[in-house]
């Protein structure tokens, strides 16, 4: 029997320009994601855990989006009460009194446009009894969506040792918030509300995207004094959509300011490019004792890749797989991959699979090759190289 080994095939695939994207932010901490390619255009301190201020509100709008989802004694007509907590809270707030029946709507839209603090205190008491209780349930759900540098004290995110959140959790949720809850996602582009005429001077959006005519439409500001100035926001311009998580500016106008250059420049200086697509041949492989020498190994998938702009360093893949592939070959069996590499991007990794079946050799063709490999043990060589003595 043949040995199999590894077989590494590098080929240039395309000419595409790609250089240096960098880009230096002002913000203290950041997380921007292209979506669509999956791919991070910038981290930096991206997994050290912050104090989120007002942007960890965005946890609790999970919670409570998970519910109306799942829960049937839960909906956007849902009425929850106001405790004296709760209208005690203070910074923003939606100016909620004691004794209100607020519905589950009017509570999202009051925590995105208002930011309000007592109508955190409202879901969380709604929905788990306690706020400590809610903020409890808050950090073990973050766990189970992969958000290992978060932990909550509360549901408002107002200042609290120990509550914390990594830039890069707040992607993984605004990511959830955007494709998980599509319905819901479309609050966030609200620019004004009030509950029921109350705090008119609050009853504006935060978000200072929302008006520029950029795609921005969403999520949430936040801002306290030991955090200072953040924003968790994404912009859809095309078929494109990227998510941005940024604090630590030292005023709102600053954090304007970086958002929207930060935006600008993930639109204006990527482009996405198709690579490959399903079922594109990219190499023969040999057979061993096969009714055909070779067979055809294809991307299993389409794969586009989000490239730099500027022109520079080509675009590289590299072929494995493990060679010869032993007959009978099935259509369809993974037997390699193409790992495509994006300078100042990283690396992506296609699958490849057999492209049609290859039946075993017949008898006197196997009987063949058995005898060539005795022969090539003999001589010390492969079994080629004992065809040709």
């Amino acid at each position: 029997m043949a040995r199999s080994f590894l077989l590494f095939a590098a080929a240039l695939i395309w000419t595409y320009g790609t250089a240096n994207a960098a880009f230096e932010t002002r913000a203290t901490a950041a997380w921007v994601y292209d979506v669509g390619t999956q791919t991070v255009l910038l981290e930096k301190n991206a997994d050290t855990p912050l104090p989120p201020a007002s942007m960890s509100k965005l946890m609790t709008l999970n919670m409570l989006f998970e519910a109306i989802r799942e829960n049937p004694a839960v909906s956007l007509d849902t009425v929850f009460s106001v405790s004296a907590r709760s209208q005690a809270m203070g910074g923003s707030t939606m100016m909620l009194q004691q004794g209100d029946r607020p519905t589950a709507e009017d509570l999202i839209k009051g925590v995105i446009v208002q930011s309000g603090n007592d109508a955190t205190v409202a879901i969380a008491e709604g929905l788990a009894g306690t706020e400590d209780a809610f903020a409890r349930l808050m950090t073990e759900r973050a766990r189970n969506l992969g958000m290992n540098n978060s932990t909550f004290v509360n549901a408002s995110g107002w200042p609290a040792t120990g509550h914390r959140m990594s830039m890069r959790d707040l992607g993984i949720l605004s990511e959830r918030l955007i494709t998980e809850f599509p319905d819901f996602y479309t609050f966030f582009k609200m620019t004004e509300y009030h509950f029921e005429g109350r705090a008119p001077s609050n009853r504006f959006n935060r978000n200072p995207l929302l008006d520029l005519d950029i795609g921005a439409d969403g999520l949430k500001t936040g801002h306290t004094q030991e955090a200072g100035f953040g924003l968790a926001g994404s912009a859809l311009q095309g078929d494109r959509r990227v998510i941005f998580i940024i604090a630590g500016l030292p005023s709102a106008a600053a954090r304007a300011e970086e958002a929207e250059r930060i935006v600008n420049w993930a639109f204006r200086q990527f482009v996405v490019r198709n690579v490959i697509d399903a079922g594109t041949k990219v190499a023969d492989a040999p057979v061993f004792l096969g009714a055909a020498d070779t067979v055809g190994i294809v991307a299993s998938d389409d794969f586009s890749a989000l490239v730099p702009l500027s022109a520079g360093d080509d675009l590289n893949a590299e072929i494995r797989y493990r060679s010869p592939i032993s007959a009978p070959v099935y259509a369809g069996t993974l037997v390699g991959e193409m790992i495509v590499t994006v300078p100042d991007i990283g690396d992506h990794t296609i699958e490849l699979r057999t492209q049609h079946d290859v039946e075993e050799a017949g008898f006197t063709q196997r009987l063949k090759v058995a005898a060539q490999h005795i022969l090539g043990q003999i001589l010390g060589g492969s079994p080629a190289e004992a065809a040709a003595q």
